[in-house]
């Protein structure tokens, strides 16, 4: 196995730059900062992942701009599609039925236009939680716009009192890039979304669905380097099964892993 390309100037690996997408904060009056201004932003927990994980991150801001787009592909060498708020019911064919979640169809657009020409020059893509959702959007599926009131006797899988601490089991289809990286037939996850995949785009195969029936980890069909899951692995440790491990890096690492690959090739 080849050796990581060495930086002439630090000597250590060259890491590969990954974009990472914005969340967004429309201009608000009643903001106490910045209050008419739009405001893109990244988790800082996902930056220090994929950095931990030998990448380089960078926040790609919507400029309003699809040239910029291009512009950011010719540098960056893979695509992080954070979480966040919901994706717009318009964004897949449907209407709005609760005025609690209208969504944000103006991060949509964005997304969708950044996915659609990563895809094009055969970026890594790999989804976040909103990052599954918005890519299964993007390449023609469908959402629950709320999975307990479109999907009766479904779990809770966002608890908003205890956020990030509600968990539950998921199924890892055999010999997916899951379950291969695993090594395991379960695991038991973080899970902080009330919207979830409906009807899944016809280039997606699920590798890993909860006992309710959501998809929960995604896969691209023919072997293009595009992979998500459901929950948030920035966020700290799962469970596989009955035992804990420390953290869920494993998968950022695997995806610094495949970007690395792909570069060389």
């Amino acid at each position: 196995m080849s050796k990581p390309k060495q930086s002439k100037r630090l000597g250590c690996p060259v890491r590969p730059m990954i974009g990472v997408t914005a969340n967004r904060f429309p201009p608000d009056p009643k903001r106490p900062v910045f209050k008419n201004m739009e405001l893109h932003y990244g988790e800082a927990n996902m930056f220090e992942c994929i950095y931990k994980a030998g990448g380089l991150p960078v926040l790609i801001p919507d400029l309003k701009n699809k040239k910029s787009f291009e512009e950011y592909l010719e540098k960056i060498d893979g695509v992080v599609l954070s979480g966040g708020a919901d994706v717009c019911p318009e964004s897949y064919g449907k209407n709005n039925f609760d005025a609690r979640w209208p969504g944000d169809k103006i991060r949509d657009e964005y997304e969708i236009s950044l996915i659609q020409n990563a895809d094009k020059s055969g970026k890594p893509i790999f989804g976040v939680c909103r990052g599954l959702q918005v890519l299964n959007v993007a390449f023609g599926g469908t959402l629950f716009q709320d999975i307990i009131t479109e999907k009766p006797n479904s779990f809770t899988h966002r608890d908003w009192n205890i956020y990030e601490q509600n968990h539950h089991e998921v199924k890892l289809e055999k010999n997916s890039w899951i379950e291969v990286l695993y090594k395991k037939p379960n695991l038991r996850v973080n899970s902080i979304h009330h919207q979830g995949v409906q009807q899944l785009a016809p280039c997606f195969r699920p590798v890993a669905t909860s006992p309710d029936g959501i998809v929960e980890a995604i896969e691209e069909k023919s072997g293009k380097p595009i992979r998500a899951v459901q929950w948030h692995p920035e966020w700290g440790s799962l469970f596989l099964l009955n035992d804990r491990i420390d953290s869920t890096q494993i998968l950022f690492e695997d995806f610094i892993a495949l970007v690395r690959k792909l570069k060389k090739t």
